[in-house]
């Protein structure tokens, strides 16, 4: 419990440095937005009562506690190219995006950790350099190229779905899940070829250990050492990678949902940065390292859950 209020703590703290850098940044970048909303020809009382309106005539550290705060009501201040509340415009976005990413980690999960146990035992055969070759090549095609791929061979050839037609989430939630199933999987296949590898390295290790050939020496099954025992001791690496997975499949998104139409968070930063429209692009900026951090808080607390090495250094 100790270890696990350290980590959340860290969180909190890490958080507020990092949505205090952001505020700091787009506010030198984006200069006047009321002159921004209101154009050259606004006057200066225009703009003076303006800059009121939005808060602007406030001195700095008082702004940022308000839209610290106001951040965690769910209040993202006004978008100053769409007039519009900043959390309306970027909720639905958040979650296509965050369910694009839950698929593609799912794929990962489900397919990395089976296959690299399937392969860790093979030793080193013709099957085991073809399996090298073919993750080799899964890890080398990016993303953006697979999805290419799995565009034109299953929304213009096959016409499983139509290609650049994302179906609203709220009204054909099925219809949206399949669309996304496609992106998911042009994200997940270099990761699972990058975790299956990573497990079959790891799990190989472990299988050359001491203990292991102790516990074969006595007589136990092979298949029942690697699972009662190796695979305790390979997870914990495999664990933090497949985290780390997680982060970076939010930025690893953005590109993919570019190639599939999808209305996604990256789309659309993408878009708010072209627009100069920065209050959007700080409010995604600490969304996204929200993301990035507890996704990283989470593989540690797993880790020193599964390790017990992990358990005894954190009780100290």
């Amino acid at each position: 419990m100790k270890y696990a209020a350290k980590r959340v703590a860290t969180l909190l703290v890490t958080m507020i440095i990092v949505s205090l850098l952001a505020f700091l940044a787009f506010d030198l970048i984006s200069g006047d937005p009321a002159q921004m909303m209101l154009g050259t020809e606004a006057t200066e009382e225009g703009l003076a009562a303006l800059r009121a309106e939005l808060g602007l005539d406030r001195p700095l550290p008082i702004r940022y506690l308000d839209w610290l705060t106001g951040f965690f009501r769910g209040d993202l201040g006004m978008s100053y190219h769409y007039h519009e509340p900043v959390w309306t415009l970027i909720a639905p976005k958040v979650r296509v995006t965050l369910w694009l990413s839950l698929l593609a980690f799912l794929l990962i999960t489900v397919v990395s950790i089976p296959l690299g146990l399937l392969t860790a035992g093979r030793g080193e055969g013709r099957l085991a350099g073809l399996h090298t070759a073919f993750n080799q090549l899964c890890m080398a095609v990016p993303a953006f190229f697979i999805g290419i791929l799995l565009t034109w061979a299953f929304g213009v050839t096959l016409k499983w779905f139509t290609a650049g037609a994302f179906p609203d989430m709220t009204q054909d939630f099925a219809g949206s899940m399949k669309y996304l199933f496609f992106a998911a999987l042009a994200l997940s296949i270099p990761r699972i070829a990058m975790t299956a590898r990573m497990l079959r390295s790891t799990v190989a290790g472990e299988m050359e250990k001491d203990y292991v050939r102790t516990a074969i020496s006595r007589g136990n099954d092979r298949r029942g050492v690697l699972f009662r025992h190796v695979l305790k001791n390979a997870l914990p690496p495999v664990i933090a990678f497949l985290a780390q997975t997680m982060a970076e499949l939010i930025a690893s998104s953005i590109v993919v949902e570019q190639v599939f139409g999808i209305p996604g968070l990256g789309r659309f930063l993408v878009a708010c940065i072209s627009n100069r429209d920065y209050q959007v692009v700080q409010a995604i900026v600490v969304i996204l390292a929200f993301w990035v951090v507890l996704a990283g808080t989470l593989a540690d607390l797993i880790q020193q859950r599964i390790d017990p090495r992990l358990r005894l250094g954190g009780a100290s």
